[in-house]
């Protein structure tokens, strides 16, 4: 066998474990700081190697986890604010049918696996949108959203121990 052989170990296990969530997180925050060539090519890849489609028109706040990074779209014209937590298939984008428009997403927000948020929305801050929801209507603050219509429950401290990694 010839090249490099593979050693499995502390370093191997910290660099995919640890930061295969910051790979796409760190080319994406480039991108946005200034756009070339490089960057642009860094993050197709690691949109396809992870299944992302997080639009770069996308207005994203410090504080972004990609809980399970794979398959969650980010359509262009959506505004997210700080501390948002994003799960595997979760879908945030705009439609062309009734309420036309992205979404606009507050800080600290949590929104679940496999939940869906579309139109021309605004979700306020402190809010937890549950696994498989879907939400086309405006969302107070300090709220909990459980299925699909979305059914909003008011609760004080909403993202307590859901929302990761705030700055």
């Amino acid at each position: 066998m010839t090249g490099k052989q593979y050693k499995p170990g502390l370093e191997s296990f910290i660099l995919k474990c640890l930061f295969h969530n910051l790979q796409f997180a760190f080319w994406y925050r480039k991108y946005q700081e200034r756009p070339n060539l490089l960057r642009k090519v860094m993050l197709y890849r690691f949109s396809r190697k992870y299944g992302l489609e997080i639009s770069p028109n996308a207005q994203i706040g410090q504080g972004l986890y990609l809980g399970h990074p794979y398959s969650i779209t980010v359509g262009e014209g959506v505004i997210l604010g700080c501390n948002v937590n994003l799960h595997k298939g979760c879908t945030i984008g705009k439609t062309n049918r009734g309420n036309i428009g992205s979404p606009c997403i507050g800080n600290n927000v949590f929104i679940g696996i496999n939940a869906t948020l579309v139109g021309n929305i605004h979700i306020g801050d402190d809010v937890l949108i549950a696994p498989n929801s879907y939400v086309n209507v405006d969302i107070p603050s300090h709220s909990v959203v459980i299925g699909n219509p979305a059914t909003i429950h008011h609760c004080d401290n909403a993202t307590g121990s859901y929302v990761n990694y705030c700055v």
